[in-house]
């Protein structure tokens, strides 16, 4: 998985300098989903320290969503007519996807961490099939995203969507089911080591059964009948005893702590700094240093993040524009950069686009999540992501094709806001909308080309404009702008620059 060379060789130590446009694009790229050009001026000159903190803060108070009115909904609450059922599971469902999508779209770092947690701790609706499900597991999502992680892995394993995808529901004291257990160890705590055997996970199956007693068509909640544990002694980590779930979670943190920080961690750095985290620098350095604060925390998750994002590691220029975007990141980014207005159908349209290109809300590919990164781009991919956004610009355009100047204006800054120069206005969208503008200088011609309209004579531009010449173009007025904008942002989201975060 790593495509990029990982050469940040940058420190965990905090980052001491006033913060460029370029990093605060970053951290907001990295912390949310990207930030409008008056968000990201609020915080040039800032610290990483009070920008962080102001981001994290933020995270710890906002609240998950309300529950919709049929989040405890059971069989007994559908139409019995299976056509009829599916139909209103269906608008349910869309309604949920509208709601969620708009939350991680405004809510930058708590719900960023939420989507993240939800391609760690996976789970896919079409096999658990409930709606009622689907909230609680959002819900707790959503709650625990920058909680304590040990919490976070005692609920999660709880929710009736777990329960019902990794097979909980079946596993009884007459015959245990390692897939929930397997999973805990292997996706959830400690990844692929040998840090456990192939015992402790049955061992652990075992302290985990009894959560069986369920309706016989889905979509009744989970209890826990005492018939059908195992009561009897269980080793695991080499702690015996007549353990429960409870237990379990206690012994794995009790037993593995430095384990679990390491996988976790990494698990982070790779989603938020770099996809590559097994260069040397950064795994004897950076993955142990975050672990130990992880540790020293008690798995709270907001101490780590707050190391990190606040690092020179972070800030450095190799970590900029390393990590290929997410559909998800691809359209959001897209939208809270510009400023353009939207309504609940285009949020719609984007996360029916997402799911074309790989990334469906609520259903992960499988078990082991999205995989990132280079699997975003395959050819396939490409065209799909140049095809939709240059349909979700045109739609921005016939809604309103003033808003494209005002992005323009505003990108400028109000120095030039009614500038004669192309160049600038070019250079400004360019540094928006990319980590780390274009290439080549030739790459940047080929934009300022695209922005100036091949039929346009050179002389409307006026060759003396940069010596103070009277130009006939001017950013605040001429009619042409809104299309120019327009086209410039089509050439830009096909570079490959466009691509990356």
């Amino acid at each position: 998985m790593e495509y990029f060379i990982n050469c940040n060789t940058s420190t965990l130590s905090q980052y001491a300098g006033a913060l460029t446009q370029q990093q605060v694009q970053h951290l907001y790229r990295r912390l949310g989903f990207s930030a409008s050009v008056q968000t990201v001026n609020a915080g040039v000159g800032q610290t990483a320290n009070a920008l962080v903190d102001s981001l994290i803060n933020e995270a710890l108070t906002i609240s998950p969503l309300p529950a919709p009115v049929w989040s405890t909904w059971n069989n007994s609450n559908y139409p019995a007519d299976d056509d009829l059922r599916r139909q209103l599971e269906r608008e349910q469902q869309g309604e949920w996807e509208l709601a969620y999508a708009n939350s991680i779209l405004s809510n930058n770092l708590h719900d960023r961490l939420s989507f993240f947690w939800s391609n760690h701790f996976v789970t896919e609706l079409e096999v658990y099939n409930c709606n009622a499900f689907l909230y609680e597991y959002t819900n707790c999502l959503q709650r625990n995203a920058i909680g304590n992680f040990r919490t976070f892995v005692s609920e999660m394993g709880l929710t009736n969507a777990m329960l019902y995808y990794l097979d909980g529901v079946f596993n009884n004291s007459n015959r245990p089911n390692e897939n929930y257990g397997r999973e805990l160890y292997e996706l959830f705590t400690l990844g692929d080591s040998p840090s456990y055997s192939e015992e402790d996970i049955i061992e652990t199956a075992r302290a985990l059964t009894g959560y069986t007693e369920r309706g016989e068509l889905g979509c009744e909640a989970v209890v826990f009948d005492p018939e059908r544990h195992d009561a009897g002694p269980k080793t695991i980590f080499g702690q015996t005893g007549n353990w429960g779930y409870n237990d379990v979670t206690d012994i794995l943190f009790t037993q593995k702590p430095t384990e679990i920080a390491v996988f976790i961690c990494r698990k982070l750095y790779e989603f938020f700094v770099h996809p590559d985290s097994k260069e040397d620098f950064v795994d004897q350095n950076i993955i142990p240093a975050m672990a130990a604060t992880f540790v020293a925390s008690n798995f709270e998750i907001a101490p780590v993040l707050a190391q990190l994002f606040k690092s020179e590691h972070f800030f450095d220029a190799d970590a900029i524009g390393v990590i290929i975007k997410s559909p998800y990141d691809i359209y959001f980014n897209f939208i809270k950069e510009t400023g353009f207005s939207y309504t609940d159908t285009t949020i719609a349209s984007m996360v029916n686009y997402s799911g074309l290109l790989g990334q469906t809300l609520f259903e992960p590919v499988d078990v082991a999540g999205w995989q990132r990164d280079r699997s975003w781009v395959n050819t396939n991919f490409m065209i799909g992501r140049w095809l939709t956004l240059e349909t979700i610009l045109e739609g921005f355009f016939q809604a309103s094709d003033e808003q494209f100047r005002d992005f323009a204006i505003a990108a400028v800054g109000p120095a030039n806001s009614n500038t004669s120069n192309p160049e600038i206005v070019t250079q400004a969208i360019v540094n928006k909308i990319t980590p780390k503008g274009l290439l080549t200088p030739q790459d940047f011609e080929n934009a300022l080309s695209t922005f100036k309209v091949e039929d346009v004579p050179e002389i409307y531009y006026s060759p003396d404009y940069t010596t103070g010449g009277t130009s006939q173009w001017m950013l605040g007025i001429s009619p042409q702008v809104p299309n120019q904008v327009y086209l410039l942002l089509v050439h830009l989201s096909r570079q490959p620059e466009f691509q990356l975060k």
